[in-house]
């Protein structure tokens, strides 16, 4: 039987222990923050391969059919870079003013407190971010499965499964390793820039033969109603959206003060160049009644200039849905991550790997919120909620911006956790 001083002391040595296991633990959770792996190069892909969604490949027949001219049109998708760009600018400011994850959903935090923050949060939540996702993943199955269907409407079931695996095998790599993700970008963005490069080549390849038959006269029969314009403006802005992506992963950013900055402003001239070349080849190959009866304005210029090797364009489109879903995946992770750290979300979802250093619950939720709205909606129906949702979500830039710039200049804001 032990002595009455050993039990005390036993006591003792326990207490002792545990205080410092708590301490180590605290230390720990103090330290658990998702590391800085993401370069500049890294940030480039984010955006370009973001913003060259499947908009390039299918929005072309929106502008057009809308301003009703070459000449006009040209004019809306270097007005849509030009708008894009401010918002851009916008954001960069609010990006290395705060340098907190979580874009919008941050600033709103800051500028206007906590309930507006929250509102702007579970909208992304329950509509933004699954929808986006949605359209992205639907597109990526309608592409693949095409060939295998190419005189009939695919089935419905076959589409939704391959795009429920595509959401699950890029939430994996995902949680895996952070730098699996951005690897994933890097190399998909490659691909579909130099698949963008090819159409553009061929486009200038037809105008050195002399073939500029459908660029003259190019503004004949422009739309002039406000209204129209607005609206071939519009379908230009769909493809220009993706530029606030870098702005969701601030804190894994090396440097952000520079880096963020730059990645905007290599990306915006390449990304405005590279949609006005790829319009200025379809113009050149297609006439005006076949790029408004095109579905695909992309799949109908390869089946009338690439021959046999026009089952490529299928596949870049999918390629281009897929890393543009990589991203999508990665900005909603760290928006729901960040909500959760904030308390405005489960604290379950602001939990780190403590080995990978991933936002693994965020990124499953975000997988679980993206399958439910693929299996109960319509692809036109995701759409209009997507279309509706994304033109308030523009609208918040200018003004955080103005506030926080005029109200706060020069003040930083560092990281926290709560």
């Amino acid at each position: 039987m032990p002595a009455p001083w050993q039990i005390c002391c036993d006591k003792k040595s326990r207490t002792k222990n545990a205080k410092a296991e708590m301490d180590n633990m605290a230390e720990t959770s103090e330290k658990m923050q998702m590391k800085k792996e993401i370069t500049l190069l890294n940030g480039v892909s984010l955006i370009v391969g973001n913003m060259i969604g499947s908009g390039i490949f299918v929005s072309p027949r929106g502008v057009l059919m809308y301003s009703a001219s070459y000449g006009l049109s040209l004019v809306i998708w270097a007005l849509g870079g030009i708008f894009s760009l401010f918002g851009a600018l916008c954001y960069v400011e609010l990006g290395t003013s705060i340098l907190k994850s979580g874009g919008s959903y941050a600033y709103i935090l800051e500028a206007f407190g906590a309930f507006v923050a929250f509102i702007r949060l579970w909208s992304s939540l329950l509509i933004i971010e699954p929808t986006t996702q949605a359209v992205i993943a639907i597109t990526f199955a309608n592409y693949i499965v095409q060939p295998i269907f190419p005189h009939c409407e695919p089935p419905y079931d076959a589409v939704r499964l391959i795009a429920a695996a595509c959401i699950c095998s890029l939430t994996f790599i995902n949680c895996v390793n952070v730098k699996w993700g951005t690897r994933v970008q890097d190399i998909f963005t490659y691909a579909k820039v130099m698949a963008l490069i090819l159409v553009i080549s061929v486009g200038l390849y037809k105008i050195g033969k002399g073939e500029t038959e459908n660029l003259r006269a190019p503004f004949e029969g422009s739309a002039t109603s406000p209204g129209m314009i607005a609206l071939a403006l519009y379908s230009a802005l769909f493809s220009y959206s993706g530029w606030d992506t870098l702005n969701y992963v601030t804190e894994e950013m090396q440097n952000p003060e520079r880096n963020l900055p730059l990645s905007i402003a290599i990306s915006m001239p390449i990304v405005a160049i590279i949609y006005l070349l790829t319009n200025i080849a379809y113009y050149v190959v297609l006439d005006m009644s076949a790029l408004l009866t095109s579905d695909a304005v992309a799949v109908t210029f390869g089946g009338e200039t690439l021959s046999h090797a026009k089952w490529i364009i299928p596949i870049v489109v999918a390629m281009s849905c897929y890393s543009g879903l990589n991203s999508s995946i990665i900005a909603a992770s760290r928006l729901f991550y960040v909500g959760a750290r904030e308390g405005h979300l489960p604290v379950s979802l602001s939990l780190i790997h403590i080995k990978r250093f991933t936002p693994v619950p965020a990124l499953l939720f975000n997988a679980f919120l993206h399958i439910i709205w693929e299996s109960i909606c319509q692809l036109k129906n995701v759409l209009n909620v997507y279309f509706g949702s994304l033109c308030s979500y523009n609208n918040e830039v200018c003004s955080d911006a103005l506030l926080l710039c005029s109200v706060r200049p020069g003040h930083r804001h560092g990281t926290h956790s709560s």
